[in-house]
């Protein structure tokens, strides 16, 4: 059967490819779920069996982003411990997040997607690591909605078997045993990872952080991961605590206690990183470790700058991540490359930490590094997945702004005019094609007063 053909056209095109080669008008050809050319000018005469015809006048044409780091759950906890730095928001929520369950699960990750979706999103991923005993199947809840949704995925099956009892922050009711976590870490593999070319659905091994874990799910957890060829994800160096924390307890800082457990290489990445020295950037370019950078919330929790051009030089994998929504109340990810860019500036580097195109890479190359799918997503070039999004720079906001990528990452959110996953469209307009924005809404917010309810009577 021929293949059905997408072709946009006359709009500046950023393709994020291994020379960042741009067009300040060209044109792509989708051939169903994947990229079959791009080039300057306009699309090749006589191209069969177009379905459809974009005319991109006054657009920008990007890789679809990809997130790499986030809580679904929280959206449903949004605007709360608004004044806390990590350690004490931990304690002020942990309460709460230990109540959900299954329907909560599915409306957080409803939200949280299409938030995500909206702002240009392909490919996301969600840590879940709170699994509180009768809560229902929340995996398989959060799956369901990323389906739904129509982007690319990835669930990072997290879990936690150090409670309060045991020095750890999260309640003990809301913690897993050792063998249960990694029982059910296994069978969610099993389950629901797609190692093939073009999956939308796969699952990483993530512990959630070195205080609310122990050393032997830590090694058994990488384990795993190695045996059943999946990547390794957890929380690295968020703040000074932290450090100190690891310290106490193992007698060395986060880098080294990783590294111990099996947790730097190139199958892992770390969420944060803000605290790393010379030594431990160097472990982590050296092994190929990946950082998901999340700016907003690491200003959100005062954690602190992470040091992003350094890595970068080091040739440590670097990628955006949303975070939670309940440090990051925003929800989706075009806010972090002008914000990696912003924050970055803050630091030792000055002017000179990053520009509007590193941002760019961050948000869409740089994650499909991390995520371990960099051959299939994350720039445009033929053969690559039709992971794309069409952005609208012609309107006030943007209008006297000549550099279209400059545009994008410091200018106003961009409306979205198109979005395709896999070569299907997910946002036309701005609007979501795949779920009733409204009813998400609603539901989120029945979710969010039922887990506040049953918060306040515990």
């Amino acid at each position: 059967m021929a293949a059905s053909r997408i072709v946009i056209e006359n709009c500046a095109i950023a393709t994020v490819d291994a020379n960042d080669t741009e067009y300040a008008s060209g044109h792509v050809v989708v051939a169903d779920n994947l990229i079959e050319s791009v080039g300057a000018g306009r699309a090749p005469a006589g191209l069969e069996n177009v379905v459809r015809r974009v005319d991109g006048t006054g657009h920008l044409l990007t890789p679809g982003l990809v997130n790499t780091h986030h809580h679904f759950y929280q959206w449903i906890t949004r605007g709360l411990a608004t004044d806390h730095n990590l350690f004490d928001w931990l304690v002020a929520l942990y309460p709460t997040w230990a109540r959900i369950d299954e329907p909560m699960a599915r409306a957080a990750a409803q939200g949280s997607l299409a938030m995500m979706a909206r702002g240009g999103v392909t490919t996301a991923m969600d840590h879940h690591y709170v699994y509180p005993r009768g809560a229902g199947d929340l995996s398989g809840a959060i799956i369901g909605a990323a389906s739904e949704t129509g982007v690319r995925f990835t669930l990072a099956r997290g879990s936690m078997d150090r409670g309060q009892s045991d020095g750890g922050l999260p309640p003990d009711f809301a913690v897993e045993s050792l063998e249960g976590a990694l029982a059910a870490t296994e069978a969610t593999v099993d389950k629901y990872h797609d190692a093939s070319f073009g999956a939308m659905t796969q699952i990483a091994v993530a512990p959630c952080s070195p205080f609310s874990v122990s050393t032997e799910l830590m090694r058994q957890g990488a384990e795993l991961a190695r045996r059943k060829g999946v990547r390794l994800h957890t929380h690295g160096s968020e703040t000074v605590e932290e450090e100190q924390f690891c310290k106490e307890l193992f007698g060395m800082g986060p880098t080294d206690y990783f590294e111990s457990t099996g947790w730097l290489g190139s199958d892992v990445w770390m969420a944060h990183c803000v605290h790393m020295n010379d030594s431990d950037i160097a472990a982590f370019g050296r092994t190929g470790t990946g950082v998901a950078h999340c700016p907003s919330s690491n200003a959100r929790l005062a954690a602190g700058i992470a040091r992003v051009p350094d890595m970068l030089k080091a040739g440590v994998p670097v990628g955006l991540g949303v975070d939670g929504t309940a440090s990051n109340e925003s929800g989706e990810l075009h806010t972090e490359l002008r914000n990696a860019l912003l924050i970055n500036r803050l630091g030792a580097h000055r002017e000179s930490a990053l520009t509007a195109r590193q941002a760019l890479r961050l948000g869409t190359h740089g994650g499909a590094q991390v995520l371990g799918r960099a051959d299939q997503i994350g720039s445009i070039e033929a053969g690559k997945l039709a992971d794309l999004v069409l952005w609208k720079l012609d309107t006030l906001a943007h209008s006297s702004i000549a550099d279209p990528v400059v545009a994008l990452v410091l200018g106003a959110a961009a409306p979205v005019t198109l979005s395709l996953v896999n070569g299907r469209t997910v946002v036309e307009d701005n609007h979501l094609t795949t779920v009733d924005e409204d009813a998400v809404a609603r539901s989120a917010r029945a979710e969010a007063r039922r887990l506040a309810r049953i918060a306040a009577t515990d």
